[in-house]
């Protein structure tokens, strides 16, 4: 079982509350990897998929943990693979353009929500104050996929910008996510 944390635009596997998460997993003796995603300041849906393939293997329980475009481009793969992580959990995740603003392709056109609702346990953690990505996208995703929102007050974007370098509520429910599946 592994648990494969993703960065967001502009991010670093080290940045935030990601080395810690990975700490305290390694402390439960759970294998945590943040990926280097390819190209951070000018990022691609596929390439970024295609290192999500390159570090999961579908005969092993795996979650996907992602922040902000890293939580995007978890839809976008799961849109597009037949592999099913044991669960993911989407923090800051944007699902369309914020006043005309999108980076590269990740937020180009709607998903299928159809497909996507309970298609893997999931949970949105947001800040109620996110100045990137407003509250109401969290809420329109938990509900759209069936899965469960975790607000954060005042948390702004749950980065090391907005002071986030733990995030508990994220080991939390991923902690619970993991109990369901061991069982």
């Amino acid at each position: 079982m592994k648990v494969l944390l993703i960065h967001g635009h502009n991010g670093r596997p080290n940045g935030g509350w990601r080395p810690w998460l990975m700490a305290e997993l390694e402390q439960r003796n759970i294998y945590a990897h943040a990926l280097a995603m390819p190209k951070p300041e000018n990022p691609k849906v596929g390439t970024w998929i295609a290192e999500i393939l390159k570090n999961t293997d579908p005969d092993e329980p795996y979650f996907l943990v992602g922040h902000s475009l890293g939580a995007n481009v978890i839809l976008h793969y799961l849109a597009v693979t037949f592999d099913r992580p044991a669960g993911v959990i989407l923090v800051s995740c944007p699902i369309r353009k914020v006043d005309g603003k999108g980076c590269g392709n990740f937020l180009e056109r709607e998903f299928d929500f159809d497909f996507l609702h309970n298609r893997v346990p999931s949970c949105v953690i947001h800040g109620t104050n996110d100045p990137d990505v407003p509250f109401s996208h969290a809420e329109e995703l938990s509900a759209k996929l069936g899965g469960k929102l975790v607000p954060i007050e005042n948390g702004g974007h749950l980065n090391g910008h907005s002071g986030h370098y733990t995030l508990p509520e994220c080991l939390d429910e991923l902690r619970e996510m993991i109990r369901r599946t061991v069982v």
